[in-house]
């Protein structure tokens, strides 16, 4: 089974697939020079294979590899995989730091 992920820049998303099927996605929004990570999600079926992973990292390359945004993650998801993944820092708008405070895990009180 191949997995791909792609970005749908008319729907200001990126998307993964298994082979044909699209199983997951993660929604943005561009501000300027900055792109605010909003929203991932994998199909209920296909949770616990590693897949929101796989697009928050394939999605941050992309936004890499472009050169011209900043990230601001607002995704808890997003949050948690930049925190956990230090050669990532550099993408962020602020510091890990600000964007763990601005963000309200789930359950946290």
């Amino acid at each position: 089974m191949s997995t791909q992920v792609v970005k749908d820049s008319d729907n200001d998303r990126f998307e993964i697939y298994m082979d044909s099927s699209r199983v997951g996605l993660l929604d943005y929004v561009v501000k300027d020079d900055e792109i605010h990570l909003v929203h991932t999600e994998v199909n209920p079926e296909h949770q616990g294979k590693k897949l929101a992973a796989l697009l928050v990292r394939e999605s941050l390359r992309d936004i890499r590899e472009a050169g011209d945004k900043k990230v601001v993650p607002v995704c808890s998801y997003v949050v948690k995989y930049m925190e956990n993944n230090p050669d990532t820092h550099d993408l962020l708008k602020g510091t890990i730091e600000e964007a763990v405070a601005s963000c309200r895990w789930p359950g946290a009180n």
